[in-house]
């Protein structure tokens, strides 16, 4: 994967996305002796990241796949993301949403003209049940975090960065599926001055932690997390991206997020959801070693069930 294939990327979808705004706040800057900026991809099209990656995806399709359309399973933000994309390119988009997904979710997909099918929450049956709308209507299934133009989709946020801010030590995001770190990854690798790409991760699902440990894909037993946007585990695409490039994970407890979550509320007015706390829990839990440093934070997105909330 070279610079300029990423460069194109960043190009080919920039009509589609906004280019969101890099915050920064003096207060919690002197809380952790560090230069902190913050990508507010809360302020993406539909919410989140995950615009940017379905937007290429469905890009890099054939005329005659995209008149026979996308299909994905998600339970949330991808499933709104592929939504929206497909609408504003006028292609048809299938999603396989489990039924315990919640109404406001479902609501959102509808919004954006996504053609729900609704099954049981595992994965086996999510996976059968768009294979089936596959073979009915010949449409082409986008992964929401394995799939090569996803990833490259979501690297073009840290590209955004570090046009603004070149000389960043660090960028730090979260980790669920693995398709965010993998894209931002090949970022830094192409695109910074000495720069690294470090993980955020829940202690309570610990599974890309633990496989850049092993050297192979790890799985969660559970996934008791306020941060539900990284529940997914990494898959065979984004993974070797990962491990060559990634520098560390680091973990952090559901407390530690929460009071990171309610610190970016509190003190930079934005709405953000629990996942995209979890790397500014990371630099508060490792401040001493990240002081006087310039680091670039990927807010992954603001799609928040203001019905649960932890505070």
């Amino acid at each position: 994967m070279k610079k300029s294939d990423l460069e194109s990327v960043l190009k080919k979808i920039q009509p589609h996305i906004h280019r969101t705004p890099v915050l920064s706040s003096s207060l919690i800057n002197e809380m952790v002796s560090t230069s902190l900026w913050f990508k507010c991809e809360n302020f993406q099209k539909m919410g989140a990241f995950k615009m940017r990656g379905a937007t290429n995806a469905i890009l890099n399709l054939s005329e005659e796949k995209k008149a026979k359309g996308v299909v994905t399973h998600s339970s949330g933000n991808f499933a709104q993301a592929l939504s929206l994309a497909a609408k504003s390119l006028d292609v048809p988009a299938y999603i396989v949403m489990p039924d315990s997904a919640s109404e406001v979710k479902k609501s959102a997909v509808r919004t954006y003209e996504g053609k729900i099918t609704e099954c049981p929450s595992t994965l086996q049956d999510r996976e059968a049940t768009a294979n089936k709308i596959q073979k009915e209507t010949g449409a082409t299934f986008v992964h929401p975090s394995n799939d090569l133009d996803v990833i490259l989709g979501q690297g073009t946020a840290a590209i955004e960065l570090l046009q603004d801010y070149p000389d960043l030590d660090y960028i730090i995001c979260p980790v669920g599926g693995g398709g965010l770190i993998a894209g931002t990854a090949l970022t830094v690798k192409h695109f910074g001055n000495n720069c690294k790409c470090i993980g955020a991760e829940p202690i309570e699902v610990d599974d890309a932690w633990r496989s850049l440990q092993s050297g192979k894909i790890e799985t969660n037993e559970t996934a008791n997390t306020i941060a539900d946007g990284l529940k997914t585990q990494l898959g065979d695409k984004n993974f070797p991206i990962i491990l060559e490039n990634v520098d560390e994970i680091i973990r952090v407890s559901e407390e530690e997020i929460k009071a990171a979550l309610k610190l970016i509320w509190e003190r930079m007015k934005i709405v953000v959801e629990p996942s995209s706390a979890v790397p500014l829990a990371a630099i508060i839990k490792e401040k001493h070693r990240f002081q006087n440093k310039r680091i670039g934070i990927i807010i992954s997105g603001g799609n928040v069930d203001l019905s649960k909330l932890p505070f």
